[in-house]
């Protein structure tokens, strides 16, 4: 017998997620244990952008709802900031992000257009190439370390429990359900499982007889040394995501990935990539007031993305008491609301206040399995993809 107490449920993976869904269930009165094969947060959800605006998705509505009160409801602070901008540096770039201000619109959150003059006012730090851009009224930022840490402190304030250091090698099934979780500590016993594994979800679930596909790339963030407050912190724009943090570092990520081959996610291999000037470069195109600002620290974090980069958030058909949770590359900022899915299909069976049935995996039933190949997502390259459509620069 091992020393590891089971649980009514399970979580494999203590990134925002998995830890979100773990509050969730543990504040109702469940009795939940985390699993993490290192530390809580070391991958993606502990290093991002912080950005909380996922028009996109079904479950916006809840995101933009909860996060004003996430606070107070978790009883640590998460620095939640509200409101973004976007800035353009031409009209292409302006009919592109426009796309987020009419979909919020359709939902209810309202946003601005700026013109040049009024882009410069809302953020001092941007440049003479601004054509205009937008005041979204809606999203916001958060400080990703204190949210996910305020998820995990919450989660325990309720009796739930958090096993670090713990690697998840297989599963033990009975009767098409999941009874135990086999780790290099143990076996753990459960009622239900959910698997948030980031990363690591494609491989775990195939051993559960249905893969979630993802594939695994390394997406690099800088931060500057502190500048004077702007007077919002969240500012996107030239292919850019980030924030400007409480202290006035500017945080920022995005452009092009390392795609990681299959079973490097563990530990990756250094980075082959040169991301961290490219981004620098392009920071200063979008902010040029703060191009003087020196690059303190960089970091990157491994995300997956399934081939539609849509988030999973299902039963699986192979096992009737796990639920998987992929959310492709987009999970911090709709934690709020996807922990409390997850909590919905574990308890109730069903999402009581969203729609998922664009989440489901079974979209992927005729997948090809060259599919990563097709997408040129595959490792074996060595120079990075191209900037995203509308950066306005090459990586």
């Amino acid at each position: 017998m091992n020393g590891i107490k089971g649980a009514s449920v399970v979580i494999v993976g203590g990134g925002v997620t998995g830890l979100s869904a773990g509050w969730w269930l543990a504040q109702g009165g469940v009795d939940v244990l985390v699993l993490e094969k290192g530390l809580i947060g070391w991958e993606a959800s502990g290093r991002n952008g912080g950005g909380c605006s996922h028009h996109h998705s079904p479950l916006f509505a809840e995101e933009q709802r909860l996060w004003p009160m996430m606070d107070d409801l978790l009883g640590y602070p998460t620095e939640f900031r509200p409101q973004r901008i976007r800035l353009a540096a031409n009209e292409q770039q302006m009919a592109l992000y426009g796309r987020a201000l009419r979909n919020a619109e359709r939902q209810g959150f309202r946003s601005e257009v700026l013109d040049a003059r009024q882009a410069k006012e809302l953020v001092p730090l941007a440049g003479d190439t601004i054509v205009g851009g937008y005041h979204y009224r809606f999203g916001g930022h958060a400080n990703p370390h204190r949210t996910l840490q305020g998820y995990a402190w919450a989660m325990q304030d309720h009796g739930g429990r958090v096993l670090q250091h713990t690697t998840v090698t297989g599963f033990r099934s009975e009767g098409g359900r999941v009874i135990a979780v086999e780790t290099d500590r143990g076996e753990v016993g459960c009622d239900s499982l959910v698997l948030a594994a980031g990363p690591q979800t494609g491989r775990l679930s195939a051993l559960l007889g249905q893969e979630v596909p993802v594939q695994s790339a390394r997406c690099e963030m800088i931060v500057t040394e502190p500048l004077p407050l702007m007077p919002l912190g969240g500012v996107d724009g030239c292919g850019l995501y980030g924030r400007q943090t409480l202290r006035g570092n500017l945080a920022y990520g995005g452009g092009p990935h390392e795609w990681l081959a299959l079973g490097e996610e563990g530990t990756p291999p250094k980075p082959t990539t040169p991301l961290m000037l490219p981004i620098g470069r392009r920071l200063a195109e979008l902010l040029p007031k703060a191009a003087h600002a020196r690059i303190i620290r960089s970091w990157a974090g491994v995300i997956e993305n399934t081939p539609d980069g849509r988030p999973v958030i299902d039963r699986l058909d192979a096992q009737a008491n796990v639920v998987v949770a992929t959310l492709s590359s987009v999970g911090f900022g709709l934690s709020p609301a996807s922990g409390r899915a997850i909590r919905d299909l574990v308890v109730d069976g069903a999402c009581g206040f969203a729609d998922l049935s664009s989440f489901r995996l079974a979209r992927f039933a005729a997948l090809e399995p060259d599919w990563r190949e097709r997408q040129g997502w595959a490792a074996a390259a060595t120079q990075p993809l191209a900037a995203p459509a509308g950066s306005g620069t090459k990586p």
